[in-house]
């Protein structure tokens, strides 16, 4: 008989949202990352980092008025800082559901508005519902965003109103 060695398993903690949005802060002041992004005049750009511990990272370019519509995150915790230009993010203050409905009426008073001017950014949680829009009309932003797990989808919305209806949810292969 032989003898045989047994590495012990040491899983690796999940990044906590402070690590994310730390992680996020730092790139977004970097100067030379951000100038790395190419930037178009009518689209969206973006291109890919390493994340802390498994998590993944984009750079993100915004034309002015380019705007994602309402979406969420597919579960995964997630941090964005603006690192040039300005942003806008609308999102709702309460969780709504993820499965089992097209098409939710809001009650009052669960928008919330932030704008976000270079250097400043946030966390969120697995069950943020947000859309980001950049306000200039002249002016490119940029951005960085951090998740974890990796996306395993989006879900786009269409809100009218208080009333919001599941439009769509992508895979990674999709975007």
């Amino acid at each position: 008989m032989t003898a045989q060695t047994t590495l012990p398993h040491s899983p690796v903690a999940a990044p906590s949202p402070a690590e994310l949005l730390a992680f996020a802060h730092q790139a977004a002041a970097d100067p030379v990352l951000i100038a790395r992004l190419e930037t178009l005049p009518d689209q969206r750009t973006w291109f890919a980092l390493p994340g802390p511990v498994g998590s993944e990272a984009w750079v993100i370019g915004w034309p002015p008025g380019a705007e994602t519509g309402w979406h969420d995150h597919g579960g995964s915790v997630g941090a964005f800082v603006t690192g040039a230009g300005s942003l806008h993010e609308s999102s709702l203050a309460v969780p709504l559901p993820t499965s089992g409905w097209r098409t939710l009426e809001l009650l009052p008073d669960l928008d919330r508005e932030r704008d976000l001017p270079a250097g400043a950014g946030r966390a969120f949680g697995p069950n943020h519902l947000h859309q980001m829009v950049n306000p200039s009309a002249t002016e490119h932003a940029v951005s960085v965003h951090v998740y974890y797990p990796p996306l395993p989808l989006i879900r786009r919305y269409r809100r009218r109103g208080r009333v919001m209806e599941l439009k769509m949810v992508e895979s990674p292969e999709q975007w």
